[in-house]
């Protein structure tokens, strides 16, 4: 329990009273009223000391209203008096009702009496020495009165409602902002992120940040709750992450100057290990929408091998391709020598081999191969996420380009670490998040063939050992990999992401690393990606 002390800050408010007919026909009555009015006006507006001088008890009242009005700071505040009632000597007692608008508790409203008294020594409404703020009459002060649920040393404060926290899978508190996601400091409402998805389960349904309670004024505890739910709990959400590797993605990150983001799985079971971003804020590793380049290749080469085709087979590699007078060209426009394979083009991410090999495909081939990787289905991970689209194409350039990974292609880096991670297990897994919060796992439609995995087993394993992923060769862990370098934007010439993506052959962990605007898969994600697999291994 946290009790807010609030500072100081402007207020609004104002004070009516009211009669059946108008007015009470008692001019002592309507004295008595203009005296409450002031006496109210000064405690909605804030001033206490002014407040506290039109009672009987100055300095009792002042603090006691100072008080309340400091850890409450409510940014509005409106007092309503009704009708006047004498009661013989006991002077004239008014009933108000208090409304307040408290940041972070929201409406809060309480019905109370006040007595207003004359003052004495003054009888005469024209008592000439009579020097108190009020006049002839002045309020009479007592705990109660600011709120009839208090007594004597105690006022009103706001107390923080416990809110649970977000947990990693060892159940320490999950340290990644981008997935956790932002509390609005003013409402205490989760934003974003899992904060705000589970926003009800972390505050316990409680609907506000903070509420109003009675305290001890020289202890500081809580006597009773005035608004809330008092004791409502909420309940942790726990995820996936597993600290060391979300801690090696981070570490991976730093210093990078592009946005970027990293995404691990564990392929026998979709966990989630890790998912960094960098800068923090839009979770780009879960949810971003991009072109994924030559990385894709691993789902062309998937349609391909399906078709029919082996690692062994010929696969020349041109300068240039040309489909309807459009022009594919590799990377820094390279060449294979004569008698390349598809393993040699796999490797050295040959788009010119790709785009020729495009009429040994059906129109719906990229789209049917891409469905083994749980592509076209709706994830259901605990969180939002961009679960990635493989259109059937509509012409053979679209067909062209989707086999490089552009066009209509677009996945999240979640997507392509899901990628790896299928060719690593053999099958796909749904990617998990928050497991308690996952109904139904999306499971793919169609089986990738052990002959068809075994190959891209290798070609991805030749990637690192012999092509386009050097970045990865000499670390342990035997790991398996695909770079991609994707075109974005209409400038000439074109602005590119650089991606990598790969699993290790030793362990259970297929990963994803995206650069925004970052030049080339293999020297710019390469680097990044061999950092990481090195902060995991020591």
């Amino acid at each position: 329990m946290a009790l807010a002390v609030l500072g100081g800050g402007g207020y609004w408010g104002y004070t009516t009273l009211t009669g059946d007919d108008g007015g009470s026909g008692d001019p002592e009555v309507e004295e008595a009223a203009k005296a409450l009015t002031t006496f109210l006006d000064a405690w909605a507006a804030g001033d206490a000391k002014r407040a506290g001088s039109l009672t009987d008890t100055p300095d009792n009242a002042e603090s006691l209203i100072k008080s309340v009005m400091t850890n409450l700071k409510p940014s509005k505040t409106l007092i309503e008096a009704g009708r006047g009632e004498r009661k013989a000597e006991a002077g004239i007692t008014f009933p108000f009702t208090v409304k307040m608008i408290i940041p972070g508790a929201g409406d809060y409203s309480w019905k109370s009496k006040a007595t207003v008294l004359e003052a004495k020594g003054a009888k005469s409404s024209g008592a000439a020495g009579d020097q108190r703020a009020g006049g002839k009459w002045q309020v009479e002060f007592n705990t109660s009165m600011i709120n009839p649920a208090m007594v004597p040393g105690q006022t009103l404060a706001l107390k923080s409602q416990e809110r649970a926290a977000i947990l990693d899978a060892n159940g320490e508190e999950l340290r990644a902002g981008s997935v956790v996601g932002v509390v609005d400091p003013k409402s205490g409402k989760g934003v974003s992120g899992l904060e705000g998805r589970y926003d009800k389960q972390l505050s316990g349904g409680a609907g506000h940040a903070k509420s109003v309670v009675v305290v001890d004024r020289n202890s500081g505890s809580v006597v009773k709750n005035l608004t809330g739910k008092g004791e409502a709990k909420g309940t942790p959400v726990r995820t996936t992450i597993d600290p060391r590797v979300q801690e090696a993605a981070a570490a991976a990150l730093e210093g990078v100057e592009k946005n970027a983001a990293i995404v691990a799985i564990d392929p026998s079971n979709g966990h989630i290990l890790a998912a960094a971003n960098r800068p923090g804020g839009m979770n780009r590793a879960l949810e971003g929408r991009y072109p994924p380049g030559s990385t894709f290749k691993v789902v062309t080469a998937t349609a391909l091998l399906q078709e029919g085709m082996k690692p062994s087979d010929r696969a020349d590699c041109p300068k240039f391709a040309h489909v309807n007078g459009q022009q594919f060209e590799n990377q820094d426009q390279f060449v294979l020598p004569a008698g390349s394979t598809f393993r040699d083009s796999f490797a050295h991410s040959c788009n010119t081999f790709f785009v020729n090999s495009r009429a040994k495909l059906p129109k719906e081939g990229l789209h049917d191969a891409a469905a083994a990787y749980g592509i076209g289905g709706n994830w259901d991970v605990g969180t939002i996420t961009y679960d990635g689209s493989v259109p059937v194409s509509t012409s053979d350039n679209d067909k062209a380009a989707s086999t490089i990974g552009q066009a209509r292609v677009e996945a999240s880096p979640l997507v392509m670490a899901s990628i790896a991670a299928t060719v690593k297990h053999g099958t796909f897994q749904q990617p998990v998040l928050v497991p308690d919060a996952v109904k139904k796992r999306y499971e793919a439609p169609t089986r990738l063939d052990q002959g068809v995995l075994d190959s891209l087993r290798d070609m991805m394993r030749a990637t690192v050992t012999e092509g386009a992923g050097k970045a990865l060769r000499g670390l342990s862990g035997e790991p398996h990999a695909k770079t991609g370098t994707a075109e974005f934007g209409s400038e000439t010439p074109p602005r590119t992401h650089a991606w990598m993506i790969g699993y290790q052959g030793d362990r259970e962990l297929a990963w994803s690393v995206l650069l925004e605007d970052g030049g080339s898969g293999g020297r710019d994600a390469g680097p990044i990606a061999a950092k990481f697999l090195r902060n995991l291994t020591g």
